[in-house]
């Protein structure tokens, strides 16, 4: 199969910039806001550790379900329409979220809430890891750190909403994200009006991927997928038991944002010289380190230091998962194999949440859930250190 036609290195820049938008929406306001809006849910529910865990169980659950229908989908609608289509579906149900009144509903607008974020941050990745014209490992990075501007957005946005006197402002801030969302999927629809239709081909095209070689890797991811998800669904909720104010809970959810934005530059050269594991082996093991940093010290510094470093390198795990099949597999087996690391990682999160919960309402507390958490991402780092560089397959344009 033919390469995609080369862009300029500023028209894909912008292009990528503007599919980072997709990533924003799926991951850092779909998702990750829900650590922000979860303790103000959690009193005005009354829900317990495990509860809270299994809402985004549930969304995993939704994302899971998402992956496996994505090779279908793709063959029958195309890369581009799922991006856009998924992000403004995210859009919708999350201010659905804000008018939810009962756990059950809430449980079915989270798992929806996956299955359209999964169809947007596969298909935006795949549209990123087909444009040429720019470093793969920058192209990628500026990618998946589009989750880090939804980060920020959800830090800015989430924290005095849910602060009003009545209690429920946790509705009203599900309801600004889903705007926020639909602005974006604005914006990344015309933005990505003159994609190369070569470009949008190309991602749609298939082939079979062998799960065996890629295995180490693969092995890694869903422990990845496991262990990052009890931090970032439960890390503001240990800060609050702690008395952290509101105004050091923002900045520690802006600077874990700009963490993410920043990755992209920081591991895009990481990415692009290593075919192997490595690049996911060493990013596990500085984010084992993140992880148990709050665990050993509540200090303000200990924590802005974990905010730092796990927002710096949580979605080049996720960048650097894309790399590695670009790496290792033809063009045409791309689709197929960024599928195969989407499913991982997302069984992993359909785990990780619940675990944590439960082990939160325990005598150890969220504590005993983080350590937990940061043990897995270890041997995740072990596992990866394992998985080696594949022969170079035909038709495989070079990075």
């Amino acid at each position: 199969m033919n390469s995609a036609p080369s862009l300029s290195r500023s028209a894909a820049l912008g292009v990528a910039a503007a599919l980072a938008l997709g990533a924003a929406v799926s991951l850092g306001l779909a998702r990750f806001s829900y650590a922000l809006l979860l303790p103000p849910m959690r009193d005005d529910l009354a829900w317990s550790y495990l509860t809270a865990g299994a809402m985004n169980t549930a969304n995993a659950a939704g994302y899971l379900l998402g992956a496996l229908l994505m090779p279908r989908a793709l063959a029958c609608w195309g890369a581009r329409p799922l991006l856009i289509g998924g992000s403004a579906c995210a859009a919708l149900l999350m201010a659905a979220h804000g008018l939810a009144r009962s756990d059950e509903l809430l449980y079915t607008l989270r798992l929806l809430t996956g299955v359209s974020s999964a169809a947007t941050f596969v298909s935006g990745g795949l549209l990123a890891a087909r444009l040429a014209g720019a470093p793969s490992g920058l192209v990628l990075g500026i990618y998946y750190g589009g989750t880090g501007a939804g980060i920020i957005a959800s830090a800015l946005l989430v924290p005095p909403l849910v602060g009003l006197p009545d209690g429920h402002g946790w509705r009203w801030a599900w309801g600004a994200l889903g705007v926020v969302a639909l602005v974006a999927t604005v914006v990344a629809a015309r933005a990505t009006r003159g994609l190369g239709a070569a470009v949008a081909a190309a991602a749609n095209a298939t082939e079979r991927f062998r799960w065996a070689s890629l295995g180490f890797g693969l092995a890694s991811y869903f422990l990845f997928g496991l262990g990052y998800i009890g931090y970032m669904t439960f890390v503001v909720t240990l800060l609050r038991e702690q008395q952290m104010s509101h105004g050091f809970i923002t900045v520690f959810y802006g600077v874990l944002g700009v963490g993410v934005i920043a990755s992209s530059f920081v591991w895009a050269g990481l990415l692009q010289r290593h075919r192997s594991g490595r690049p996911m082996a060493v990013l596990n093991g500085v984010l084992t380190l993140a992880t148990v940093l709050p665990v050993l010290s509540v200090h303000p510094a200990a924590v802005l230091v974990s905010g730092v470093l796990f927002g710096g390198v949580f979605l080049s795990v996720v960048a650097s998962t894309t790399a590695l099949v670009r790496h290792n597999l033809a063009a045409a087996a791309w689709p197929a194999g960024i599928a195969a690391f989407t499913i991982v990682f997302a069984a992993g999160q359909i785990v990780g949440p619940s675990l944590v919960g439960w082990l939160a309402d325990g005598a150890g507390g969220l504590r005993m859930g983080l350590a937990v958490s940061a043990g897995v991402l270890a041997l995740g780092a072990v596992l990866a250190s394992c998985q080696r560089a594949l022969a170079r397959p035909e038709h495989h344009p070079r990075p």
